[in-house]
């Protein structure tokens, strides 16, 4: 998982450069195609896994920098609003606002576990390349899958009314250790926890800490571990106690929304198929899709290409047999403008309203897609 790549389009002259790093999403480096980038428009190369919303924090010497947005990629956010317009509003339902709790420390990893090579290092750049895998990597893959979909599924057990996502925390980060595998968002680009945990309005990468569950939240769990050299990412929204029809009703069509999506997924396949699978989808209840977080492709790097848009876009590209890569859609009730806390990492809606996410890993075949991270307890 755990770390989504999230996106900021900006004009040449409104071009940004700032620090930060932003979870789980990518970042985009200015090389020497900045030139290129202000005199042409075309895209800057992605050198950074991880974003977060706005981008507007700075944070030690992660530059983060964003890709023009297109006229083709502005009319179809322009159509994309009209056609929620056209939707049946939907109520808005607001929780308490979070507010932020006491974070513990880092948690220990027993020395004889290998750790991914960006621990104790700068962020690392998003790989350029494909993960496309043989007979082995597929085998390395399935069985880093397997443990994360394990994990996340014990990790769903404990969700309950008075259990702090700290508590959450530590028994992921055990099961984990405890398989002999390192849970790869502890120390990604200074993210100090082994899971992210994103309650209510939160849309990714919170940061575990002492609030306690409180009953009719709903929490996105988001687990990845590094395991014989292999990353393996899920997540999933959990339903907290009494959770009112309306956010019931977001988290199952965003679950909806990572189905269908994958369902259109095989060799051959376009990847702006899996945009327009969410979109239709999503839009048909009156749910925003984010589009500043971002899929991508996971196996022995954590973040690399394909980038994995969740909206409607005209990107080129096609899936090819045997490669690996997340699918992680995040819905709205509301707004899918977002805010950033000062830690840098926690996302929310800028409304106040619910957001719900779920993601897998997928192995793309010849005849369609193998879910990696499916788990059935």
């Amino acid at each position: 998982m755990g770390f989504t790549a999230s996106l900021t389009r900006l004009s040449p002259s409104s071009l940004q450069f700032s620090p930060s790093p932003s979870s789980f999403s990518s970042s985009v480096h200015v090389e020497s195609s900045l030139s290129s980038f202000l005199h042409t428009g075309s895209p800057l190369h992605f050198s950074l896994s991880t974003l977060s919303g706005r981008h507007r924090r700075s944070r030690n010497n992660f530059v983060i920098y964003a890709k023009k947005r297109s006229g083709l990629e502005e009319a179809m956010r322009i159509r994309r609003q009209r056609e929620l317009q056209k939707t049946v509003p939907v109520a808005v339902e607001k929780f308490t606002p979070l507010r932020r709790g006491k974070v513990s420390g880092r948690l220990s990893v027993p020395d004889e576990i290998p750790r991914p090579p960006y621990v104790g290092s700068s962020m690392p750049a998003l790989a350029r390349e494909h993960q496309i895998h043989d007979s082995e990597g597929i085998a390395g893959m399935k069985a880093a899958c397997e443990l994360a979909a394990r994990v996340l599924d014990y990790a769903g057990t404990l969700v309950k009314p008075s259990v702090s996502t700290d508590e959450i925390d530590k028994a992921v980060h055990q099961m984990i250790i405890d398989a002999g595998a390192y849970p790869s968002p502890l120390g990604y680009g200074g993210f100090p926890k082994s899971v992210c945990t994103s309650v209510n309005e939160c849309m990714c990468h919170g940061i575990p800490d002492s609030r306690q569950l409180q009953d009719g939240d709903i929490i996105n769990i988001d687990v990845t571990v590094y395991l014989n050299g292999y990353h393996g990412d899920t997540s999933k929204t959990f339903l907290c106690g009494n959770v009112n029809e309306i956010t019931r009703r977001l988290v199952k069509v965003t679950e909806e929304c990572l189905e269908k999506a994958i369902a259109v997924c095989k060799d051959g396949s376009s990847f702006k198929s899996i945009g327009k699978q969410i979109s239709e989808h999503a839009e048909s209840y009156g749910y925003g899709v984010v589009d500043r977080f971002v899929g991508h492709g996971v196996g022995i790097v954590f973040h690399s290409e394909p980038v994995i848009y969740h909206y409607r876009n005209d990107k080129p590209g096609r899936m090819v047999e045997g490669e690996t890569f997340t699918i992680e859609p995040i819905l709205t009730l509301g707004s899918i403008e977002c805010i950033e806390w000062p830690d840098n990492w926690t996302t929310l809606t800028d409304d106040g309203s619910p957001a719900a996410q779920f993601e897998h890993t997928i192995l793309i075949t010849k005849t369609g897609a193998e879910i990696l991270t499916k788990y059935e307890s």
